[in-house]
């Protein structure tokens, strides 16, 4: 380590040592009771940045995410703290980091070693008076008693999937071998793919996902609803409910859509925006992984690396041919899903007085790569995967129409909340729960971002599960750091990238190994240690 890297991570830890001084388990309110937002919170499952807002695909249809941020702030360099579902949504809503509470995993949150004795935001909405209602995919696997209206049943449903009859699997027209992968994972196409279903126990066709209860589709216009538009449905009801309350208790909602998660399956008419011939790819270079170390750190049969194997071998190895078709799976999906969105957006916005007064939350659990550097899948350490959209429309909103390049993560909304809806009392159960990660997003929001007191970058951990012994150690795991200009990844076995978006934003170059940067590095270091609070990344 050398002297510089020394120093700064003195400063790092003496201004950790500080924060940490400051701050309290116990909450406090400085809002005053009738000040209180109502808050709705809409958490989408695998969306990367392919929305018009964000610009991460040209062709990318999302009048109502785009409306929504015009009338917002978004923050176009936000992050997920842990790239896959489980340990992200645990994160979220219970604002602890994942090296804080060891949760790499699939693990439920009310499971979970740590986070079983911290509160999650919903609790500690309840404690302080707020109608707490949800429905579809929130937390992953969560506990439906800590809300107190539930909507759709409890377990999230991926589906529909495709019934052959005696199992589920990939809609026919999928090719092999990515249909292989199963029902879930392999599967991607328009409704009409899966022929007639009656709608009868045991017939072929289209079944729910997990319960495998028929549904039934005869055409586009006569079927049953799929899960992300009863969501919807629920939630606009929901609204105008709550809009014709004389007294007003606030509330907070959250609303959770699965699409474009796989399956990615829809109506027709949203393939139908994206003719397979027209489609567009992102910029994509061969061989871009030779300069990466993640398959030194993960098994070689990862899901990411498989399923562009495999999506490839079912489309001649031609990899333009191949992602056209995932891609345009993909963008029917995001298209469906900001139809959902929509609907949510209308019963608040028709409804004047109500939204008026409530905050409006719109994110994902994680990114998605589409066959950047010889992946496709989630949680990987890279920009595709770690990065977010992330728009928050305060009360009041008129137009805001405002971008935030500074990193910030999904850890920060926790303490957004507290600070917006004045939450007092403790965010731990116990003195076995983790701490209260992130910072208040108001300097932002409020003004101009000049009293931030957060970190200069956002912290994402990818969880190592290769054979160890300690593979639930935090010094095993493998972590990135971005920063506005940078990304640092540093590895469990010690291996390097490092990636300057100014000039290169696709992270095709790696320049880790150039001593030129050495003082960059430290300085990312220092600064990612200062987050976790020890020095792991050495």
């Amino acid at each position: 380590m050398t002297l510089f890297h020394r120093l700064i991570l003195m400063v790092g830890f003496c201004s950790h040592a500080a924060v940490a001084a400051t701050s309290t388990d116990t909450l406090n309110s400085t809002v005053k009771k009738d000040d209180r937002p109502n808050i709705v919170m809409i958490v989408v499952d695998d969306l990367n940045d392919y929305q018009g807002a964000f610009g991460g695909h040209p062709q990318a249809i999302t009048p109502n995410i785009d409306r929504l941020a015009k009338s917002g702030i978004r923050f176009t360099n936000a992050h997920s703290n842990v790239p896959v579902c489980q340990p992200s949504r645990n994160s979220l809503f219970t604002g602890v980091y994942p090296h804080d509470s060891g949760d790499f995993g699939w693990i439920p949150q009310h499971k979970q070693k740590v986070l079983k004795h911290n509160k999650t935001i919903m609790e500690l909405f309840n404690e302080n008076g707020y109608y707490t209602l949800g429905s579809g995919k929130l937390m992953h696997g969560g506990q439906t008693k800590n809300w107190q209206e539930w909507g759709m049943p409890h377990k999230h449903d991926y589906g529909p999937v495709y019934f052959d009859g005696k199992k589920t699997g990939a809609v026919p027209t999928v090719p092999e071998p990515f249909s292989q992968i199963g029902a879930i994972d392999g599967g991607y196409g328009r409704l009409s793919e899966g022929g007639i279903s009656t709608g009868k126990k045991n017939s072929v066709g289209w079944v729910y996902g997990w319960d495998k209860k028929p549904m039934r589709y005869i055409d586009a216009n006569n079927r049953d609803l799929l899960p992300d538009e009863l969501h919807a449905q629920w939630a606009a009801k929901k609204l105008h409910q709550l809009a014709k309350k004389k007294q007003q208790q606030p509330f907070f909602m959250g609303v959770g859509f699965v699409r474009p998660h796989t399956p990615m399956y829809a109506p027709d008419r949203f393939f139908d925006m994206f003719p397979i011939e027209t489609i567009e790819l992102t910029p994509w270079m061969k061989n871009d992984q030779k300069d990466t170390f993640y398959r030194d750190n993960f098994r070689d049969d990862m899901k990411g690396l498989r399923y562009y194997k495999s999506l490839l071998a079912s489309y001649d190895n031609d990899h333009e041919t191949a992602l056209k078709h995932f891609v345009q799976a993909y963008l029917a999906c995001v298209a469906f899903m900001d139809e959902q969105v929509g609907k949510v957006l209308d019963a608040l916005d028709s409804n004047p007085e109500l939204s008026k007064n409530t905050m409006v939350v719109f994110t994902a659990d994680h990114g998605w790569q589409m066959g950047e550097k010889g992946y496709i899948f989630k949680n990987s350490p890279w920009e595709e995967s770690t990065r977010i959209p992330y728009i928050i429309r305060p009360v009041n909103a008129k137009n805001i129409n405002r971008s935030v390049d500074h990193p910030v993560s999904l850890i920060d909304l926790f303490p957004t909340f507290v600070d917006y809806a004045g939450l007092a009392g403790s965010n731990k159960k116990n003195k076995k729960a983790g701490a209260l990660g992130g910072y208040s997003l108001r300097s932002f929001i409020d003004n101009d971002g000049s009293q931030w007191q957060g970190p200069n970058g956002a912290l994402t951990v990818v969880g190592n599960y290769k054979e160890s012994s300690k593979k639930s150690a935090v010094s095993e795991q493998n972590f990135a750091y971005r920063t506005k200009d940078w990304r640092y990844i540093r590895y469990s076995d010690g291996q390097e990238e490092l990636y300057n978006h100014k000039n290169d934003p696709y992270e095709w170059n790696n320049i880790a190994s150039n001593i030129e940067y050495r003082e960059v590095k430290a300085k990312m270091i220092a600064e990612a240690n200062q987050i976790i609070g020890q020095e792991i990344i050495k």
